[in-house]
């Protein structure tokens, strides 16, 4: 009698099916962290290699550790055995640059997922967090929330599950005029040096020995006394970019290459190996007003804005714009994203999320389905819903081609309201305004999110019309009076839709188009650079380097100080024509 094996190597002989032998790197990360947490199937690995809007190549492996050791000794082995990493947490999948592009890599890839370790420890009263790599800012959001203290960023990617860690090392700009770029000095990193080394740098201001591994265990667990730690900052409800941005002189406020910006994690871009960042928290903004302008052309936002940088009076907390073109496809295409949040929370969008992004790569992989089936049923269903938006906004849609969200303190609001009176009294001014109630501020913030997911939505829902995505993010000069784009008749006719919105006082902007079918999406979107850059305006503003953009010499420069051994990522900073134009 013949006894069938019940194991995989008996059911692969059986089926006549040969496995091929781990290699010696995949051996030691199963010895690391073991074989769950070591995935190298195709299948497997898809969601991490490959973003929701761009990526896809093949990797080696994707690593889960489940502790920051397991990462260094992880990396330690990667480095023995020649391989590119790249490191990855939400793998939003803005701009590429969190898994491998199409290129032909010299080295196999390896990603090492940090979103099992998501500890955060709270430090100096709350008024600074340390963040290890995998936490995310909504669970930030959440840990400082008893103690009435707030992150750098509070709405945003936030509702995608993107990481503390994540937003550092991409300088991301968040809604928040008196904040700026998210930045740090203090983090714990590691990096391969010029004799292909690798070596652990702790500039936490956090004592916790010599040994690297000593000291990631320590970090993880929270280890240390109040006297191992550096004094927090002054305690501020704003930072020095809040003066920076008042400036109304001829070049941008915040962009990706602007070396204020740029030291060590912040702004590494995944050229470094970040296990940590000790980060400011700042006070909640209690009993904050939301003023909703509207306005007829485009100087009387700029004039508007100039007004307010250059008063005595504080900054408003956010200002973010959308144009009508962006308000009508979010009311389309934005809905459940406005919907789910509103109704469920940050929490419960992520997980919708990836619901969506799972199904879409699960019948795409079926003949007759496509790859957006989940958005066409999630499209039809939300659409059945009943109008979700205020009936004053609906009203000023109408009635005024731009919208501005002003948010104030509480204690700004009646000085707000006679400033905006007495501009908006003036005979030439075509615009006004009105004070939101709680939920026309929630709604008109949640709208305005929407706007960054409903170009994607229509360009999933009329693939077959169309050729590809083509966006900005955009650092404008902060003297620019003509801040809108008019886009010339021989580009504009070769787009189905065009979608601007973004943080107005920081003249930053994200500028979404669709190509249509036939249209060369990489040649067109040369051609709208080039514009860009003639105006003085720097790109990216905020999203960093991935494989959008071509890299500046003075960027190319800051990464190689960071890898001088190109061992993490090669794929950003590359200058081929599809990675970074594509």
């Amino acid at each position: 009698m013949t006894t069938v094996r019940n194991d995989r190597i008996g059911i692969d002989t059986m089926l006549g099916r040969t496995r091929q032998k781990p290699s010696p790197a995949v051996t030691a990360f199963i010895d690391i962290m073991g074989r769950r947490h070591v995935l190298t199937s195709s299948r497997a690995t898809e969601p991490y290699a490959k973003g929701n809007r761009f990526g896809g190549g093949s990797v080696l492996a994707v690593l889960k550790p489940g502790s920051l050791v397991d990462m260094w000794r992880s990396l330690q082995v990667c480095v023995d055995h020649d391989l590119i990493v790249i490191p990855q947490s939400a793998n939003t999948g803005l701009t590429g640059g969190s898994g491998p592009g199409d290129q032909d890599y010299d080295r196999e890839i390896v990603i090492i997922s940090t979103l099992r370790i998501n500890q955060i420890h709270l430090i100096n009263d709350a008024r600074e967090a340390l963040c290890l790599a995998g936490s995310t800012l909504y669970e930030l959001e959440d840990a400082l929330a008893p103690h009435e203290r707030e992150p750098h960023s509070v709405i945003g990617s936030s509702s995608i599950g993107a990481s503390v860690v994540g937003g550092i090392a991409n300088n991301s700009g968040g809604s928040q005029i008196r904040k700026g770029p998210a930045f740090t000095k203090h983090a714990i990193f590691a990096r391969v040096n010029e004799t292909g080394k690798v070596e652990l740098v702790n500039h936490l201001g956090i004592s916790l020995g010599s040994d690297p591994a000593h000291i990631l265990d320590r970090l993880q667990r929270g280890d240390w006394s109040e006297e191992d730690v550096t004094p927090a900052p002054e305690d501020s409800a704003d930072t020095e970019y809040s003066e920076h941005v008042r400036e109304i002189v001829d070049s941008p406020a915040r962009y990706n290459a602007n070396p204020k910006f740029l030291f060590e994690a912040s702004g590494s871009a995944g050229k470094l190996m970040v296990f940590a960042v000790r980060t400011r928290t700042f006070p909640k903004q209690k009993d904050t007003t939301t003023f909703y302008v509207g306005t007829g052309g485009p100087a009387e936002l700029e004039a508007l804005r100039r007004a307010i940088l250059t008063s005595d009076m504080p900054l408003p907390i956010s200002g973010e714009y959308m144009g009508r073109p962006a308000f009508d496809l979010a009311a389309k295409y934005g809905k459940d994203t406005f919907v789910s949040v509103k109704h469920a929370g940050s929490r419960e969008q992520i997980k919708l999320f990836a619901l969506k992004n799972w199904a879409n790569g699960v019948f795409a992989k079926l003949p007759f389905f496509g790859q957006t089936v989940a958005d066409s049923i999630a499209q039809g269903a939300f659409s059945l819903l009943p109008q979700q938006l205020p009936d004053r906004m609906l009203e000023y849609r109408d009635r005024f081609e731009h919208h501005l969200l002003l948010v104030v303190s509480g204690s700004q609001k009646q000085e707000t309201e006679e400033f905006l009176r007495t501009f908006f009294a003036e005979a030439a001014r075509d615009g006004d305004f009105f004070i939101c109630t709680a939920d026309e501020a929630q709604s008109a913030m949640l709208h305005r999110f929407g706007a960054a997911s409903a170009a994607t939505r229509y360009y999933n829902l009329n693939r077959e019309d169309s050729s590809d995505m083509i966006t900005f993010d955009v650092a404008l000069r902060r003297d620019e009076d003509d801040w809108l784009e008019v886009l010339p008749e021989e580009i504009s006719a070769q787009l189905h839709i065009s979608s601007y919105y973004g943080h107005f006082f920081c003249h930053v902007l994200h500028q979404d188009h669709v190509a249509k079918k036939g249209v060369d999406p990489v040649a067109l979107k040369k051609q709208m650079m080039e514009l860009l850059e003639a105006r003085g305006a720097a790109v990216p503003a905020e999203h960093n380097y991935g494989r959008l953009y071509r890299v500046p010499p003075e960027m190319e420069a800051h990464f190689k100080e960071l890898d001088p051994c190109n061992v993490f990522n090669p794929g950003v900073g590359e200058t081929s024509p599809r990675e970074n134009w594509a």
